[in-house]
């Protein structure tokens, strides 16, 4: 009995490591990193909330546009050398639409003129951003701009080579430390008529950068529960998502306006919005890379999950502004037209949770917080009210 007694605990120990999502590490200076999360072990078959039951939660099958005409950017480090047939995976298995560069959906663009070398960690990151902007905007454009490296310098010129591309949104699942000088570097995302998305983080409080730019819409983590049919049970923070007041960033208007609370000496508020972002209720994604020894069906979650799925929210909002009866230009003031619809029913105002102990500013609350701003898209009332702007 003894030994039996011993052997259950050594394999609770072991399911309990087993259990535990894969952390990306931070970064040094200059350089960013995925705030990408999964659950171990790769599987043959997916896991985690469908695209059908990701739809249905947030309100996008109540949507009947899903993109079209637009061109969403994908912008990561390093190259995913099988990302294309990895996509026909993915599609396959959830029965989506093709996306192909023979059918003109697909595009994929080396910043620096030359195929960067590969990374396997950044390869999962490309995979998650590239089918989940696909699973959400079926009929939107995607162009991947893979940058040479992950430093800030190299990731900041994919940025502007995917403005140069055509895209109407641009989505960036990477960040880094604030540093002084980083509002010498918001021009980046200043492009007329193209609306930036970037992950918050997944270390709890604290500010990243892009994600901490007045001119980048920066998406929080929840965790979300549904019913097996993919309909809205409840949604609370993510205890690691990113987020708190900007260190060097100053309030923009937008926020100054809408009136974010406990922010004395009026820096930027961070994030925006929020989606779901906790691996143990995340996203399944097809990667053939190994990671770690493993490929196949990864589990994922992480704020790397919210910033691409946020993008094709924007690209299906563009697309309907395009078709309208007096057409309209691509969102051009994205924070504005978000802070002027919200506590107006076009969010699901997360209440519950907390992303660190540091009192107010780490704890969620109604109306606008910094752990998940304010808070997850009612895509079928956030969507309109984006286009009547």
């Amino acid at each position: 009995m003894k030994r039996s007694g011993t052997l259950v605990l050594c394999l609770f120990f072991l399911t309990s490591i087993m259990m535990q999502p894969v952390f990306a590490e931070r970064p040094p200076d200059g350089y960013a990193r995925p705030p990408i999360h999964t659950k171990p072990f790769a599987r043959t078959s997916p896991t985690g909330l469908t695209p059908a039951q990701t739809r249905h939660a947030y309100g996008f099958d109540q949507v009947t546009n899903q993109g079209a005409g637009q061109t969403i950017a994908i912008v990561d480090a390093y190259d995913h050398p099988n990302i294309e047939s990895d996509l026909a995976v993915f599609n396959s298995t959830f029965k989506l639409p093709s996306c192909t560069t023979l059918n003109g959906c697909f595009r994929k663009v080396y910043a620096n003129g030359i195929r960067p070398r590969g990374n396997a960690g950044w390869a999962l990151e490309i995979a998650l951003d590239v089918e989940w902007a696909h699973a959400i905007a079926p009929a939107a454009n995607i162009v991947l701009v893979e940058a040479a490296s992950n430093s800030f310098s190299d990731l900041l010129n994919a940025v502007d080579i995917a403005v140069y591309q055509g895209a109407s949104v641009v989505s960036m699942s990477w960040g880094g430390s604030e540093f002084s000088s980083e509002p010498s570097y918001d021009s980046h995302f200043t492009a007329s008529g193209v609306t930036f998305t970037a992950s918050a983080g997944d270390s709890g409080n604290g500010g990243e950068y892009p994600a901490a730019s007045p001119y980048v819409v920066s998406v929080g983590g929840t965790t979300l529960q549904v019913d097996t049919a993919g309909s809205y049970i409840t949604e609370t923070a993510w205890s690691g998502s990113g987020g708190g007041i900007s260190s060097y960033e100053t309030e923009p208007s937008y926020q100054e306006n809408y009136g974010i609370p406990n922010n004395p000496n009026h820096k930027r508020g961070i994030p925006d919005v929020a989606y779901d972002g906790d691996p143990n209720t995340g996203f399944p994604v097809y990667d053939s890379v190994k990671t770690q020894g493993q490929s196949g069906w990864f589990q994922v979650g992480g704020t790397s999950a919210g910033a691409p799925q946020w993008a094709a929210l924007f690209a299906i909002a563009n697309s309907l502004r395009a078709a309208a009866p007096a057409p309209k230009v691509p969102l051009n003031s994205t924070h504005t037209a978000l802070y002027a619809t919200g506590g107006k029913g076009n969010y699901n105002d997360v209440t519950g949770g907390f992303n660190g102990s540091c009192g107010a500013v780490c704890s969620t609350g109604v109306g606008y917080d910094y752990v998940t701003g304010l808070g997850s898209p009612r895509a079928n009332t956030i969507i309109p009210a984006l286009v009547a702007q």
